[in-house]
């Protein structure tokens, strides 16, 4: 595999298709701690996931993986959507983590070379984070990351059956610096 960033135990990679049969085991037993935070279903079966990639074919949204680098395991997701060129440069996040990998710091790390990442060779100048206030874990993770609060959207997604309210978090090139 050709990782994009590299970190002591950690490296981003883009998803691809041979990444179904490892992330579908990932996602049916993180379904359960996800639920509540995930839009939709867990991407479970081979034309899901299908659907999922197909998303990243265009120039507005790239989808990578978080892999340890001792044994290439996956441990982690994220995506960078709907990113707007020109005099904006900016994207926003969306990521998980999985039940067997949580704790143990991997998402940081991941997350940190994602930032660089996107403002190195992606060109990006800003990244957002949109999470429910009461997702303590993310709230703490991306602030770990750097990304810092800027303000409240409320009915801003739709997610485990209700419209929910959101922090939005952001973090810039200058500050990642």
């Amino acid at each position: 595999m050709i990782y994009l960033a590299q970190g002591p135990r950690v490296a981003v990679r883009y998803i691809c298709l041979q990444d179904f049969d490892e992330l579908a085991v990932l996602h049916k037993e993180s379904a359960e701690m996800l639920a509540r935070w995930m839009p939709g279903a867990p991407i479970i079966t081979f034309e899901d996931f299908e659907s999922y990639l197909a998303r990243f074919d265009g120039p507005v949204n790239e989808g990578f993986v978080f892999c340890l680098l001792d044994t290439g395991a996956i441990v982690g997701r994220v995506n960078v959507n709907n990113i707007i060129r020109g005099t904006h440069q900016s994207a926003t996040i969306g990521y998980s983590a999985y039940a067997s990998t949580t704790g143990r710091g991997y998402m940081t790390e991941g997350l940190g070379l994602l930032v660089r990442h996107a403002f190195g060779e992606m060109g990006l100048h800003r990244l957002e984070a949109n999470i429910q206030p009461s997702n303590t874990p993310s709230l703490s993770l991306i602030e770990r990351v750097g990304f810092q609060r800027e303000g409240y959207s409320r009915n801003f997604q739709y997610v485990d059956g209700a419209w929910r309210d959101h922090e939005r978090w952001a973090i810039t090139a200058e500050m990642a610096a």
